[in-house]
């Protein structure tokens, strides 16, 4: 399992991201022909090799030569929806700046559809949030690990006029996340560096047992008292399991039309819930209800609370307290079958045993494609798993 740990003691923005996936293997060429995908124009991408205080890395920048444009979610939304990238970079990338309206919208008290992004809105910003999930993806990570967030203060201009440092949008991106002051006067944290980091990573805390394969550098605008650096350290995870935390979301429904759950499930899925399920339960005055629950990382809560209340009639929330859970080492693998390609979840058990289980959306395409009974499908795509993990040992 390929993991990407972020040590932010220098803070984190969009910027500095992809310069430390570019440090750290992605390729120049291929991100810009990814970001072709996008249609947008007046913009080029620059990447150079520059020193911070004896660190050397990647300073990554956006050229726009367009005037500043602010779009809302929608409009980005849109941007993205017509690109021509799969389906995991979009919602990933619409995850990202969904978050960072619901921050702005909880700060300027508004509806969602009456955000309009300034800064994040811009073409630069667009660039480095769906670069970011360009190159994590090219560099084949399968999660993400993050230090505590060392945040500067003092003052800033920006179209709102001089706020504080950090941002309050900077402020409402990071609740649930642990954080440090640097003790520096300085932005070291901008809304999309949160947004991007506060979406992607799973936990936050020291280095995660790994096998370091490479390290990277991504480097930051300003010459700080410290190296003005975001370091980025992949490596292969060997562990069988790992620990992470979570909460339980619950809450009781009877009053809710039974069709909406299934939007509702993808919703939250899209915006970091680790697991989502239903229970049938008997309410007073014996009407048939439903438990919703939600497992979500700690950093995650409040922004799956508001999905709940915005889509539900819930009037109401249980969250339990933070529990440790052991998650087995798990990947996604295509498979090709007689029926065609599909995906298969391999997990590793007791170290090295690995098991096959296909995806049931596949499963259920190719069924129907080919007139067959789902069953027959799924053993099939099955047995040519695991016939093509036994071959492996």
């Amino acid at each position: 399992m390929k993991v990407a740990y972020f040590d932010c003691f220098a803070g984190i923005s969009g910027d500095m991201i992809i310069g430390g996936l570019l440090d750290a293997g992605l390729e120049v060429r291929f991100l810009e022909e990814e970001l072709e995908k996008l249609r947008l124009s007046g913009y080029r991408i620059e990447a150079k090799r520059a020193n911070r205080r004896g660190i050397s890395g990647i300073r990554f920048d956006v050229k726009v030569s367009e005037g500043h444009s602010h779009r809302s979610l929608g409009d980005i939304i849109e941007i993205i929806d017509q690109s021509h990238f799969e389906a995991h970079i979009k919602s990933k990338s619409k995850s990202i700046f969904t978050r960072l309206a619901e921050a702005e919208a909880r700060i300027h008290d508004k509806l969602l559809d009456e955000i309009h992004f300034h800064e994040v809105g811009a073409v630069d910003a667009i660039v480095d949030v769906i670069g970011a999930t360009i190159g994590l993806d090219q560099l084949k990570i399968d999660r993400v690990f993050a230090s505590k967030i060392r945040l500067g203060s003092g003052t800033l201009e920006c179209a709102h006029g001089t706020l504080p440092v950090p941002p309050p949008a900077t402020l409402e991106l990071l609740q649930g996340v642990p954080v440090e002051s640097a003790g520096i006067e300085s932005e070291l944290v901008t809304p999309t560096g949160a947004a991007v980091i506060s979406t992607l990573a799973e936990g936050y805390g020291g280095l995660p047992p790994m096998q370091i394969e490479r390290t990277g550098y991504g480097l930051g605008a300003r010459d700080l008292p410290i190296p003005n650096v975001l370091r980025v350290v992949i490596g292969e995870s060997s562990e069988a399991y790992e620990e992470d935390e979570v909460q339980l979301i619950e809450t009781n429904i009877d009053d809710m039309n039974p069709q909406f759950y299934e939007h509702i499930m993808e919703v939250l899925f899209e915006n970091g819930a680790r697991d989502v399920f239903l229970t049938p339960i008997i309410m007073k005055k014996n009407r048939p209800g439903v438990v919703l629950s939600v497992l979500s990382a700690p950093q995650k809560i409040d922004a799956l609370a508001e999905i709940i209340f915005r889509e539900t009639t819930t009037l109401g929330l249980r969250i339990s307290e933070t529990k440790k859970r052991q998650v087995l080492e798990r990947e996604i693998v295509k498979v090709s079958s007689p029926w065609g390609e599909a995906r298969v979840k391999i997990r590793t058990v007791e170290g090295s045993r690995k098991t096959a289980a296909p995806e049931y959306d596949d499963c259920k395409r190719l069924a129907q494609k080919h007139g067959l009974p789902i069953r027959q499908v799924y053993e099939g795509i099955r047995r040519t798993a695991e016939d093509a993990l036994s071959a492996e040992k």
